[in-house]
């Protein structure tokens, strides 16, 4: 294990705390996504990142995924171009450790091993997202291993109102879309529809064929205030559309341009049911959510596999308050079916098809005390009862100390859960064959972070020091008979340790920078070496930066710069030949937007992607996208 340099962190814990005191603008932002119900950050020992609707605004990205690239400890490796295949690793993770939700909906996909195949969510109708690092099993369950992703929508919140807008750019890009909504104190609706679709590049690294992508969007959301006491709302969205991609035809390691076509439709629905007694002493919330995905490979026009999932989910959580609400208790009791289904030929010429369910049944407690107004204490444990594995217990314990005005000390101890995918023990797809004997893996891990406050909270400076270890993570690429490959649980220990720093800053009226900062050292245990090497597709340093100035009335500009250090990867040779290890080189990213408001009612943009038009890959043989640019505009109806 490489040693863990702690100065960086241990400095910025020496910066003196007699400025002056910072304001509560952020310290009471409340979150939804880290407890049973909405908290404020302050409450919360995790380390939280928002990002909220200006800020998606202001960037225009098009995909989630590239307003991710900015946050402290998460790592995106997206294999070629706008649609594109696209994992997200949290803190030196695996990709399927971070459970993603919609609207609080699940929407990782059972038949991706897990995952969310995050090339298919585009950034339409986005309220804010919230991204939440460190272990959430012991309140979320299996998936959440290492961090949650809270993706909120956009709810109508006035009278009758609609929007269009259009946007068409680089590689004959083009997205297009409307919404529509009315909003009063009894209801709220609201519609939105996107379509964006694009030409793409090549992302093999010879030849001319272009990959292209096309998805459209649709997102609805509903809210009935029956009285002051009860709320009924639904949320429902749904992503389909295609994307091509290259494929190593011939086997040597490289892909090459192919006809291929990935064609996906995503989708989560969930109908909630919010009761608070008069006295505000109890809250209760009955939720009941699914989740669809449908994914189908096209080769040379020919249908080959499609993989399937459906997840249904039936949650109570109940939470009393007392104490003047200095302390409060929250019972969580829940239901999950899972369904897999897969078919499509094997390459030995046999049928692949699967058709595989497995159920969960779950309590977690969560109880939080404010000690005093400056100190908060949570403790949660969750009890999981699964159909396919041993019973699991996941705990996580939470201090978050106001040690002064402007200074504010968290830390948080936590286990967690991740059981073996579908995908890793049944499925059967190219040379992989499933393992069912695989056993859950069980991560440990510790944070302790430092928020402090300067020039009154312009300045706001963060660091967090994080340690987690893995037992029995499974690799998918272990070798089988007849020249087939596995997937094990792994010999030995995972390590993963680092720390996040962040700088959010309000230089003027007019100018603000954020500015975020990750070390990690992620390594796992090689049974051939017998030593620790470092894990695949996760950079150990890693920083972005963004500026934005208010430079007229009527005029933002935003400038966004990603630094991505050099990784390793995994390079495939002809079989028999053993796989090896490969570098990516480092590599930093200049994005560049200006937003000008017309009129109230029209705003215009322009978006310059990878301005310096760096060439780079995130994915060992697939190619990335150049510098581009697109225009657009919005127009509002009132």
């Amino acid at each position: 294990m490489k040693p863990f340099n702690f100065t960086a962190a241990l400095l910025l814990s020496t910066i003196p705390f007699n400025l002056q005191a910072q304001s509560h603008s952020l310290m009471e932002e409340v979150i939804v996504g880290a407890s049973h119900i909405p908290i404020a950050i302050s409450q919360s020992a995790n380390a939280v990142t928002v990002i909220n609707r200006e800020k998606i605004k202001n960037r225009a990205a098009l995909s989630v995924s590239d307003l991710l690239r900015d946050v402290p400890g998460l790592a995106v490796s997206r294999s070629g171009v706008l649609g594109s295949a696209t994992q997200i690793r949290v803190r030196g993770s695996e990709a399927n450790h971070l459970l993603v939700l919609i609207d609080g909906v699940e929407a990782n996909d059972p038949s991706q091993s897990d995952e969310l195949n995050w090339g298919t969510l585009a950034a339409s109708d986005i309220e804010r997202i919230e991204i939440i690092r460190g272990p959430q099993s012991a309140m979320y369950g299996s998936d959440a291993v290492a961090g949650i992703v809270n993706i909120i929508t956009r709810r109508a919140d006035k009278p009758l109102n609609a929007s269009v807008y259009s946007e068409a750019g680089s590689w004959a890009t083009r997205k297009n879309g409307f919404t529509i909504g009315q909003g009063n104190n009894e209801y709220d609706i609201r519609l939105g529809v996107s379509h964006l679709e694009s030409d793409g590049e090549n992302i093999s690294r010879s030849g001319n064929e272009k990959d292209g992508h096309k998805n459209t969007s649709v997102n609805l959301t509903a809210g009935w205030n029956i009285d002051d006491q009860i709320r009924l709302s639904l949320v429902a969205r749904q992503n389909d559309g295609m994307s091509a991609f290259d494929a190593d035809s011939d086997f040597d390691g490289f892909i090459e341009d192919q006809d291929r076509v990935s064609e996906f439709r995503n989708s989560t629905v969930g109908l909630q049911g919010d009761y608070d007694s008069v006295d505000g002493r109890l809250k209760h919330k009955v939720v009941i959510a699914q989740s669809k995905n449908n994914n189908d490979n096209f080769s040379d026009g020919l249908l080959g596999n499609s993989s399937s999932a459906t997840k249904d989910q039936f949650k109570y959580v109940g939470s009393l308050f007392w104490d003047d609400s200095a302390q409060r208790a929250s019972l969580l009791l829940e239901h999950e079916d899972e369904r897999f289904n897969q078919t499509g030929p094997f390459f030995s010429g046999e049928n692949a098809g699967q058709d595989l369910k497995r159920t969960t049944d779950s309590v977690a407690l969560e109880y939080r005390v404010d000690v005093t107004d400056s100190l908060t204490l949570t403790a949660s444990g969750r009890y999981d009862d699964n159909s396919e594995f041993d019973s699991a217990e996941t705990l996580r314990f939470e201090a978050s100390y106001q040690a002064s005005d402007s200074t504010r000390l968290r830390s948080a101890w936590g286990t967690a859960v991740k059981n073996p995918t579908f995908t890793e023990r049944f499925a059967v797809f190219g040379f992989f064959v499933g393992n069912p004997d695989l056993i859950p893996e069980e991560s440990t891990s510790w944070e302790f972070g430092i928020d402090h406050a300067l020039l009154g909270g312009d300045i706001n400076l963060g660091a967090t020091i994080f340690n987690a270890e893995l037992e029995n993570e499974i690799n998918g690429f272990a070798p089988a008979g007849g020249g087939n490959s596995t997937a094990v649980n792994k010999e030995g220990r995972s390590q993963r340790q680092g720390v996040e720093l962040t700088v959010l800053s309000t230089l003027s009226d007019s100018l603000s920078m954020d500015a975020a900062y990750t070390y990690i050292d992620s390594v796992e245990f090689d049974s051939n070496s017998g030593q620790d090497v470092d894990e695949t597709r996760r950079p150990r340093h890693s920083a972005s930066l963004n500026i934005a100035w208010q430079a007229a009335d009527k005029l933002q500009l935003n400038a966004n710069v990603q630094y991505s250090g050099g990784q390793t990867d995994v390079f495939f040779p002809p079989w028999p030949s053993p796989s090896q290890t490969v570098s990516l080189d480092k590599y930093t990213l200049l994005n560049l937007n200006a937003n000008y408001s017309a009129t109230q009612q029209l705003d215009m943009y322009v978006r310059l992607d990878n301005v310096l038009d760096d060439q780079y890959e995130e994915v060992f043989s697939y190619q990335t996208l150049g510098f581009g640019g697109s225009v657009g505009f919005r127009l509002k109806f009132h």
